[in-house]
């Protein structure tokens, strides 16, 4: 008898629907094809065992399982259930009249238990897409496939359920969320705030700024200076998720198994962090079987590269592509995948070797030389797509203990989103801009006019300060953000002094 159940396959963050077809016939032997991994292979033992220990039998007959379309890689144990579902069926073991409405994912126990799986939010949007009735996961899961309208969810525990849902004998609970209280309930929760930092008004400026405009930043300074207390609270200040960019979030970190148990939907922007020991595939993504890198896993949010000098050169090189065109794209001998990037890079790094050139209280050791070499460690490309330089200064005694708490993070996230509001009307017309960040040379020249005043003082600064013509683009683009904090029209002089104040790296004294 032959039978069909469904499945997907991965392709990047995207599910691609996959038909088992089980054929049972006279004889005894077992064949499975379309290119399965080891993981899929292994499953008629699982099924075996999980079959033998609920009363049921693998069948005493020639199995011929085929997964279409077969150019098309399984990996995985999450078709253990579809599986073992299809071989019950054609062996007449149970009631295979509707399994063909129904999509079947998760990984089968030896006791029959279903376990959870990865990448359920684009399993359940494929399954919508193909038209099925249903999608039949593991209880674990089921929140987060429930986000997707128009499908019914069934999360189950063990395999009997299954089989007593298709017999007639047991009927399972469809699985519902409310979608826009889940989405809303925990958007402005967050565990860090900004009126935790004592004093550094000036750092927090920037990050307002940066935050406005969508700007990669720096900050250089000496240990214990905040840096990394600062750059943690930038999320809590970047304007809230929209339903759009939470679904596209919730799949990357669904495919790369980041999501949380029970969990639904991603309500927060990512905030990630990897150490400077990480490898360039782990960064950008890829390997034998794709991933999601953590440039992938901050779309819609933070990449925090700490102590940036200790990152490996080929690590921080692999960055340029991805900050400049905001999705990566992984070419293999086999597959191209393309995962989207688009993230605000921050980072941050001591002066010097020691950490504290032009510390205003403690005496650096290092000599000119050691620190343009530590300097150095940091391309010119790379740095070319960081807009903000900004030094730190530690914050003394008084200021920590006297100090009152600062603003706190709700207030400057609605100034961001006012701000954010200006650049989405400014760019309507414009496809794929969304903030001052991304504005490309043409549209440039359209925002970013300045008067003779303001070009004068451009000039004069970088001839003064003997500034590299790429700052020129940069400081438009920051000082264009300024602006709008402000809330004016024009860019004027005190936006462009502001934005020069901005570029420290590019100044060839800076370290000598």
């Amino acid at each position: 008898m032959l039978v069909k159940t469904y499945g997907a396959a991965f392709y990047g963050i995207d599910a691609h629907i996959v038909t088992i077809e089980t054929d049972a016939t006279k004889g005894y032997d077992f064949h499975l094809v379309g290119l399965p991994d080891n993981a899929v292979k292994e499953s008629q033992q699982r099924i075996i065992s999980a079959l033998g220990n609920n009363d049921y039998k693998w069948p005493g007959r020639k199995i011929v399982i085929n997964m279409a379309p077969a150019d098309l890689r399984k990996e995985g144990a999450a078709y253990d259930l579809p599986l073992a579902i299809g071989v019950l069926s054609a062996s007449e073991q149970m009631n295979g009249d509707r399994i063909h409405r129904f999509m079947m994912m998760g990984e089968l126990s030896l006791d029959g238990s279903i376990l959870p799986i990865k990448g359920v939010l684009p399993l359940a949007l494929e399954a919508k897409k193909a038209g099925l009735e249903g999608f039949i996961l593991p209880k674990q899961n089921a929140q987060e496939a429930a986000v997707v309208e128009g499908i019914d969810v069934f999360g189950v525990e063990h395999i009997t359920e299954v089989i007593g849902f298709f017999d007639g004998t047991k009927e399972l609970e469809t699985v519902r969320i409310d979608l826009k209280e889940t989405f809303t309930r925990k958007m402005g929760d967050y565990d860090a705030d900004f009126s935790d930092v004592k004093g550094q008004e000036n750092v927090k400026r920037v990050m307002e700024i940066a935050a406005s405009g969508g700007h990669n930043l720096i900050m250089i300074g000496p240990p214990g200076a905040g840096k990394t207390m600062l750059s943690k609270r930038l999320p809590s200040i970047m304007p809230p998720l929209t339903l759009e960019e939470a679904l596209e979030t919730t799949k990357i970190h669904s495919v790369a198994g980041k999501m949380e148990r029970d969990s639904s939907l991603m309500t927060q922007r990512p905030f990630r962090s990897p150490h400077h020991t990480i490898s360039d595939v782990a960064l950008v993504g890829g390997g034998n079987h794709p991933q999601p890198g953590e440039i992938s896993l901050a779309h819609n949010g933070v990449l925090f590269l700490d102590e940036l000098p200790e990152f490996k050169r080929t690590v921080l090189e692999v960055l340029r592509q991805p900050l400049e065109d905001r999705e990566v794209t992984i070419s293999r001998a086999k597959f191209t995948v393309v995962y989207p990037a688009s993230l605000m890079l921050v980072a941050s790094m001591n002066p010097c070797p020691c950490g504290y050139y032009n510390h205003p209280h403690r005496e650096c050791v290092c000599t000119t030389g050691m620190i343009q070499k530590y300097l150095s460690k940091i391309s010119g490309p790379l740095l070319d797509r960081i807009d903000i330089h900004m030094e730190v200064v530690p914050v003394d005694f008084d200021q920590l203990s006297s100090q009152p708490p600062g603003e706190n993070s709700t207030d400057v996230r609605n100034r961001v989103i006012q701000t954010r509001e200006m650049q989405a009307d400014r760019f309507k017309k414009h496809k794929g801009i969304f903030s001052n960040a991304q504005m490309t040379s043409k549209i440039m020249q359209k925002y970013c006019a300045i008067d003779n005043t303001a070009s004068v003082l451009l000039k004069t600064a970088m001839e003064k300060l003997d500034l590299s013509a790429r700052a020129y683009d940069r400081i438009l683009k920051v000082a264009r953000t300024i602006a709008d904090v402000d809330a004016s029209e024009t860019i004027q002089a005190q936006h462009i002094s502001e934005a020069i104040q901005y570029r420290s790296l590019d100044r060839s004294s800076w370290g000598s």
